[in-house]
């Protein structure tokens, strides 16, 4: 699954004020107004934040973004100055474009200064995502300049770790920390980068088989300034962390779990709310949703034991299908191949589903060795579509197919190809690299429960491993809110998510600590969903025998990443001009 997000690990990953953002020249319609900001905005944060391009012909950056409290700081304040100047831009003279234009830029800007008020860089992990995971390039660049703007890169994360160290010592100063109760067993991800022969470092990847086109000696210049870098400043600085993490951060952390019982901890909940819901509700309001949403779906997973022929109870079914031997890869290989087989019958049924299906392939993968022990189940991307093999008895396969929906296709490695590759209005690059959990993760929970309307689930088994997901996601609603706001202790939320879906005791636990270090932010993926067949039902019913499942999904991925109200005010207007397809003669 994705996590992108426009707060504290963004803001983690920011660099120095070198330059204020050039003021737009006076523009005559509000539509070059508001461009001219966000072109200005997002130039500025190019050279301020660094965007990443190693995807392209430029390569890597030649330095990590400085992360000092004193360049994060003046970094809000000119956030807050652009909030400003998109007031004063009158919203109802903007063309329907630009209106989405201008709600995602708020909504992103809005993310960024909530994140200053709070200094969420003086956290800038969680038991989920760290800043030293996934540094290394996994594949080699392709021209002598981009390796040597890697190797400059490398040379610089000393200094990038310093800094991170600093903010998190001011964070634990003032009781602003990841609960101390989530982090057993993290630091191996950091002792993984210690690894004193550089050759067999996990940053030695990229240097091992150097591209044909970059001469020999060349190509031994640039491997033996790796090998000195990676022993002289890599494994020193992955060192210097662990025995800041071990003797200073371990110790020190805080002991609540609540993000409310941080300081100004309501607020604080309430900003990370809105940050990845994009919505305005409370804690209260989520939570009587999501038990709501708990007691439906139980029902029809009583529905499902009974058409498995099972005797007993509930309980008893989960307990038979945590512990009956069938449900099981004896393999990393097993595993991965009923991800494999699931993505290739959803290629199948992808013409009746999708109107517009891009060129662009994704590969599917196991999650590195390094992070696997704490990592979620799956996680996918444009590229690559991961899925966990470690500890194979806690993977039931049942719910491998559900997953891969969700991750891979039609989820999130089909719907980066896509917004990719469809004939969209040409959007600006903000709105190319922005995105929000509630729309992205909406669609990959959506997915899912598209697998049952389509005939994925093949078995009783794998349609309850559907529903377990879907309560899973359900219940994040109770257990986020319950512990952030009710001050639901570490055990309460695993009981709860243990006796209501059948997900193994070790992703019970590992999801739990997710939830209770990164507030908020599992909120997003059921009301997204809800927000989604929300939509759905009201087109199937407007538009009758006209209602084609194909142009609704194309609509919805055609929007790109957007605020969920955006959505359905979109979605609506969709509807009511007849649901026709977003993308004719492109198919």
């Amino acid at each position: 699954m994705s996590y992108g997000r426009p707060g504290v690990l963004f803001l983690a990953l920011a660099a120095p004020l070198v330059a204020q953002a050039q003021a737009p020249a006076p523009a005559d319609s509000a539509d070059e107004q508001l461009r001219a900001l966000y072109e200005a905005e997002w130039a500025w944060r190019g050279t301020e934040l660094g965007h990443w391009r190693g995807d392209d012909e430029t390569g890597p950056l030649d330095h990590f973004p400085r992360v000092d409290a004193a360049s994060q700081q003046a970094r809000v304040a000119h956030w807050a100055d652009i909030l400003k100047a998109l007031d004063r831009i009158p919203v109802d003279r903007l063309s329907p474009e630009e209106r989405i234009n201008a709600a995602v830029f708020r909504t992103s800007l809005e993310a960024f200064v909530a994140n200053g008020r709070f200094r969420t860089w003086e956290m800038p992990f969680n038991a989920d995502s760290q800043f030293w995971s996934g540094i290394a390039a996994r594949t080699p660049y392709r021209t002598e300049a981009q390796y040597r703007r890697y190797l400059a890169r490398l040379s610089d994360l000393p200094r990038y770790f310093d800094e991170q160290i600093v903010n998190m010592r001011a964070g634990l100063k003032r009781g602003f920390s990841v609960p101390g109760v989530t982090l057993a067993g993290r630091d191996k991800s950091i002792e993984a980068h210690m690894v004193a022969d550089p050759e067999n470092n996990p940053f030695w990847g990229a240097f091992a088989d150097l591209p044909a086109a970059i001469p020999a000696s060349e190509k031994a210049a640039i491997q033996a300034e790796a090998r000195q870098i990676i022993a002289q400043k890599i494994v020193p600085a992955y060192a210097k962390l662990l025995a800041f993490y071990r003797n200073e951060y371990l110790p020190q952390a805080r002991q609540t779990l609540a993000a409310e019982a941080m300081p100004d901890g309501k607020a604080f909940y309430q900003a990370q709310i809105r940050e990845y819901t994009t919505t305005d509700l409370t804690p209260e309001q989520i939570h009587r949703i999501g038990l709501e949403e708990v007691a439906r779906i139980t029902a029809d997973m009583e529905k499902t034991r009974e058409a498995a022929g099972f005797k007993g109870d509930l309980k008893a079914f989960i307990h038979f299908l945590r512990t009956d031997p069938q449900f099981y890869a004896r393999t990393p290989d097993e595993l991965m191949g009923v991800s494999a087989y699931t993505a290739k019958r959803m290629d199948g049924l992808l013409r009746t589903t999708i109107g517009f299906l891009p060129r662009y392939r994704f590969t599917i993968r196991p999650v590195p060795d390094a992070i696997a022990p704490f990592f979620t189940a799956g996680r996918g991307g444009r590229e690559a579509c991961l899925m966990n093999t470690y500890d194979l008895p806690s993977r039931p396969l049942y719910q491998i197919p559900a997953l891969t929906l969700h991750e891979c296709t039609p989820g999130h490695s089909l719907q980066g190809a896509i917004a990719m590759e469809a004939p969209v209005p040409d959007r600006p690059e903000f709105r190319k690299q922005t995105y929000f959990s509630g729309y992205g993760e909406g669609w990959g929970l959506y997915t899912e429960w598209l697998g049952s309307k389509i005939g994925i689930y093949r078995t009783p088994y794998e349609e309850f491993g559907r529903q377990s997901y879907e309560i899973w996601r359900a219940c994040r609603l109770v257990i986020d809110t319950g512990i952030h706001h009710y001050g639901w202790t570490r055990d309460q939320a695993i009981a709860y998510l243990a006796d209501h879906s059948a997900l193994s005791r070790h992703e019970v636990e590992t999801e739990v600590d997710r939830y209770i270090s990164w507030p908020g932010q599992a909120l997003a993926y059921k009301l997204g969903e809800l927000a989604i067949r929300r939509q759905r039902a009201k087109a199937e019913a407007a538009l009758g025998p006209a209602f084609d499942q194909r142009w609704f999904h194309d609509k919805l991925l055609s929007l790109g990443s957007v605020p969920l109200n955006v959505f359905e005010q979109e979605m609506e207007r969709w509807t009511a001009e007849g649901g026709k397809n977003p993308f004719p003669g492109a198919v």
